[in-house]
């Protein structure tokens, strides 16, 4: 691992305090058990239930538990030695030195113990998930954030289940091609080690296979992650785009592109996807596309609502968008899906009265955007363009701009089918060309509310629907494209040189 090499430069070059960022305790003392039998030291880890405890002794060191014996401890050792210290955050924070007996600051000790430290063969590592360091200390530590299990390390964790399952459950049948076992380790990307563990022995246990129906089960596994990170929302994707009439240009350019994520992909040459931005009439299916995109690529959808991020104290909307952002590219490959994207950013140009909070959240989001190189494809949609900032239809930002109009007579014809089709209705009892002539100008949403809205009349009426149930629906209906017409012609018109036609 390149991280254990470059810790392993640290302790060569006698640097005494390193700070390791990680969830995956378990793991990071792993890797530091060898490293440090491979430098021939002794490993000692302190918690402040345990106090110092020697892993090669299977023993504590009595009256360590207080922090300052531990650090004294440390201090007192004559041997080459690593000393992982857990949670030892907590007491870095002035409120904890009233529960200390001895009144002396943790803050003091610990860089008395940094001093003592340099230039021996002893290093001291504060391991913790939380990054918290005191300005008194900011000079004697280095900060070294522990990623996440690499695309390399899955695939040792998949191979070694197999084998272990293998071997004491010969019942189990396996059918794992490369080409899944690439799509199973990218979907558990962003996955602690336990976290990858536990997933595939739930796949496992679930059916008694390991097949191409588990990975949607490993895609749904990272839900928990996103609810903990609290700033995204995880989308359990159920459609597909036979749900989807028309469209075909979009659905022709998404096809060409759903091996986009692939190493196969990447040998080629070609570079991962940005995103799209949706343009168009309201009703017409861009909500839906981001959901058939998730199902049709095999990737989690993570809905991004920019209202969640924004805080009452000052930088608090810019760490969570950071925050947001991290935890979009710690489970990538993924798609972030962004509904109505110019509402979110209604504040930007100055008149949102927010003292400029808006325009620097969407300078530092469309900066992303551009630089980003974790495999994040970004989905926007938006009704109206008024409101949309120019730099975000800069070429660079997205893939392409797809407009999305009101659908064709074809289109509606297939619309029609498609949810009829759903409600458990025979199309070919339907006179399809009759409603499609009633329903010029009706979006996708329109129609499909005209079909309910008909099943509710018959169903009071205690009979099945017939067509001239949707047609009465159909002519008491206005559609937004008779109360909005200006407002959407001049959308169409906007679009017609500028954006490329979803149909």
């Amino acid at each position: 691992m390149k991280i254990i090499q470059d810790i392993d430069i640290f302790v060569k070059s006698r640097y005494p305090l390193i700070y390791l960022v990680s969830f995956e305790e378990e793991r990071v003392i792993t890797e530091l058990s060898r490293l440090a039998e491979s430098s021939k030291k002794e490993l000692f880890i302190w918690s402040c239930t345990q106090g110092i405890y020697s892993i090669s002794k299977k023993a504590s060191v009595k009256g360590t538990e207080n922090p300052l014996n531990a650090l004294e401890q440390v201090i007192e050792f004559k041997d080459r030695a690593f000393f992982i210290f857990k949670d030892f955050h907590h007491y870095l924070e002035e409120p904890f030195q009233q529960y200390l007996e001895n009144p002396v600051s943790v803050r003091r000790k610990l860089r008395d113990t940094v001093l003592a430290l340099r230039g021996s063969f002893k290093t001291l590592f504060i391991l913790s998930p939380v990054l918290k360091i005191p300005c008194e200390l900011e000079k004697d530590i280095v900060i070294v954030d522990f990623p996440l299990p690499d695309f390399e390390e899955i695939k040792n964790i998949l191979h070694s289940t197999l084998v272990n399952v293998a071997k004491h459950h010969p019942g189990i049948s396996f059918n794992i091609t490369d080409d899944l076992a690439e799509k199973i380790v990218k979907a558990c990307l962003g996955m602690t080690a336990s976290e990858v563990e536990n997933v595939f022995a739930k796949a496992i246990v679930n059916d008694r296979k390991f097949d191409e129906q588990d990975l949607r089960l490993i895609v749904s596994e990272k839900k928990q992650i996103i609810r903990k990170a609290g700033m995204l929302e995880y989308f359990e994707t159920v459609e597909e785009f036979s749900n989807v009439g028309g469209l075909n240009n979009m659905k022709d350019w998404l096809q060409k592109r759903s091996g986009a994520f692939s190493d196969k992909a990447r040998a080629y040459g070609l570079p991962e996807p940005k995103g799209l931005l949706l343009l168009g009439v309201q009703g017409c299916g861009k909500s839906l596309v981001s959901k058939c995109i998730s199902s049709m690529w095999r990737l989690p959808l993570l809905r991004f609502d920019v209202g969640n991020i924004f805080g009452k104290y000052v930088g608090e909307s810019e760490e969570n968008l950071r925050k947001a952002l991290r935890v979009a590219e710690a489970l990538s490959p993924t798609i972030l899906w962004m509904d109505e994207i110019e509402k979110a950013f209604a504040g930007v140009g100055g008149g949102g009265g927010d003292a400029g909070l808006s325009t620097r959240i969407f300078g530092s989001f469309i900066t992303w955007l551009q630089e980003k190189t974790a495999p994040v494809f970004v989905i926007a949609t938006a009704n109206s363009i008024e409101n949309l900032p120019p730099e975000l239809l800069r070429k660079g930002r997205f893939d392409e701009i797809f407009f999305v109009d009101l659908p064709s007579g074809p289109e509606r014809a297939a619309i029609f089918k498609i949810h009829l089709s759903k409600r458990k209705r025979d199309p070919g009892r339907f006179s399809i060309p009759t409603l499609v002539d009633l329903s010029e100008g009706f979006s996708g949403a329109e129609i499909e509310q005209s079909i309910i809205s008909s099943m509710y009349d018959a169903f009071y009426e205690n009979r099945d629907i017939e067509t001239s149930d949707i047609e009465h629906a159909l002519r008491e209906t206005v559609p937004l494209s008779h109360t909005m017409k200006e407002k959407i012609d001049y959308l169409r018109d906007w679009a017609k040189i500028r954006a490329r036609q979803a149909t």
